[in-house]
């Protein structure tokens, strides 16, 4: 069965970080795209940062771009979001996703933000307040 489990979410203050974590099945971390996605109170799911599990490549939304890392540990079968300089914004329920769509170059593979993928987490909370 495929599975991805999230933690890491919490309460910080503004300015603050966090570093989510997805754990994925064998099933779920053999496919080519991970992501992370949002969904603040009140808005709809947003992707956040993707990346592409074989090449490496990562993408990042412009609202995080600078702030938010991803990245993978393959022994692990982890995937994870570094978040720094936190803003209240950034408020919302974080999501790890796999299986989504890929989009390849020359340059090579990356993977999409669109709300195509195909398992999902059961979400972490985070709040960060002023």
């Amino acid at each position: 069965q495929a599975h991805l489990v999230e933690s890491g979410g919490g309460s910080v203050q503004a300015g603050g970080s966090l570093r989510l974590s997805c754990a994925a099945s064998d099933y779920i971390y053999g496919s080519a795209c991970m992501a992370w996605f949002r969904q603040p109170p009140g808005s709809e799911r947003q992707g956040v940062a993707t990346i592409h599990l074989r090449e490496g490549n990562t993408f990042y939304a412009d609202s995080v771009k600078g702030r938010f890392t991803i990245s993978q540990d393959n022994a692990k079968q982890m995937v994870y979001l570094q978040m720094n300089a936190l803003k209240p914004e950034d408020t919302a329920m974080y999501y790890c996703a796999a299986e989504g769509p890929s989009y390849c170059s020359a340059s090579g593979c990356t993977c999409g933000t669109e709300n195509k993928y195909s398992y999902w987490g059961q979400g972490t909370q985070v709040t960060v307040s002023s």
